[in-house]
């Protein structure tokens, strides 16, 4: 088989996730992440969330809550103790038959978003 000479790679995910309420939305991010947003590009309001993933919220009403973003985490259940003192809810944690842990966070619009920590990430 031949193989075919690397000519990219990717580098980084930039994720995006349309709501409608912008300024609702930076209020609820900002109280997900524990911080202010790292910065603004035309309407989208950006959060560096590691070295090579960065999530953004952009207004996009006809497209609101149709965003699915899942984290992989470490910590589940220290990070949602932190996140109910920031008055963001969750749903039930689900345990898939792997041992992974999983847990829905819908933002104010619906959009899924969600962590998910592997069994040995406890």
């Amino acid at each position: 088989m031949e193989v075919e000479p690397e000519v990219s790679a990717i580098t980084h995910l930039y994720a995006g996730v349309p709501v409608a309420d912008l300024d609702a939305s930076i209020d609820w991010y900002t109280r997900l992440f524990g911080r202010e947003a790292d910065f603004r590009a035309g309407d989208e309001i950006l959060w560096e969330i590691t070295a090579s993933a960065t999530l953004f919220i952009e207004p996009a009403t006809d497209r609101a809550g149709t965003g699915r973003i899942t984290l992989s985490v470490t910590g589940l259940d220290a990070l949602l103790e932190a996140l109910a003192v920031r008055r963001i809810d969750h749903e039930a944690i689900e345990t898939y038959s792997n041992g992974v842990r999983h847990v829905k966070i819908p933002d104010p619009d619906g959009n899924a978003i969600a962590f998910a920590e592997a069994p040995d990430a406890a």
